[in-house]
């Protein structure tokens, strides 16, 4: 699993669908750049369990991300079509009925290996014939990508362990915090507080550079 901080986030053409029901065959992530932080999230399938909590809580704080300039984008191994399909199934029966922000289709799951998510490898056996070492799913990676395109923000949870919203919004305060005002943020920052100078060894110049 490769960790992407500091590095230009990698860049894919997919299948995806956006506003909840529109299919799109080349959606890409390069239109944000120069305008949108980008929140990409990776989740394991379609007509799962956990999945449907995490993207509806994104969901309901889509308005707050939107407030500071951030595209919220999700991502599965699963086809458009199987998301299409989802997000016609109400909440109450398991759906994702309601979900506006893009789902993109990684059905080669090229954008899971490049992110480093993908569950599992392939190999050859004996008889020189193809396998799969896990389910070929995403875990649930989440990227926070600046304008600039780099990941400056990346957390992988296992596939039981669901994420905390609220934390990926306090992750980009911090991020946006940072550019605005060049301070750093210690450990717990949330939006009003106190942040810290970063002065010594001039680390402060380091960090305004990347």
């Amino acid at each position: 699993m490769s960790v992407l901080v500091g590095k230009v986030a990698p860049r894919f053409s997919a299948q995806a669908v956006i506003n909840g029901k529109d299919i799109v065959e080349d959606f890409s992530l390069e239109q944000y750049l120069g305008q949108k932080h980008v929140l990409f999230f990776f989740y394991p399938k379609d007509f799962t369990f956990v999945c449907p909590t995490e993207l509806h809580a994104f969901q309901e704080k889509l308005a707050e991300f939107e407030a500071r300039n951030v595209a919220v984008v999700a991502c599965s191994t699963d086809t458009e079509q199987s998301h299409w399909g989802w997000l016609q199934v109400p909440k109450g029966k398991g759906g994702i009925q309601g979900i506006t922000y893009p789902i993109v289709a990684d059905t080669a799951k090229t954008i899971s290996m490049n992110y480093g998510v993908l569950f599992g490898e392939y190999d050859y056996n004996e008889d020189d014939e193809m396998i799969a070492s896990g389910p070929m799913v995403a875990f649930r990676g989440l990227f926070l990508i600046d304008k600039d395109g780099i990941v400056r923000h990346q957390v992988v949870n296992d596939l039981p362990l669901g994420r905390n919203v609220d934390e990926a919004l306090r992750m980009v305060d911090a991020l946006q915090y940072f550019e605005e005002n060049g301070e750093v943020c210690p450990a717990n920052w949330s939006k009003g507080a106190s942040a810290m100078k970063a002065t010594h060894d001039g680390v402060a110049d380091y960090l305004a550079a990347h």
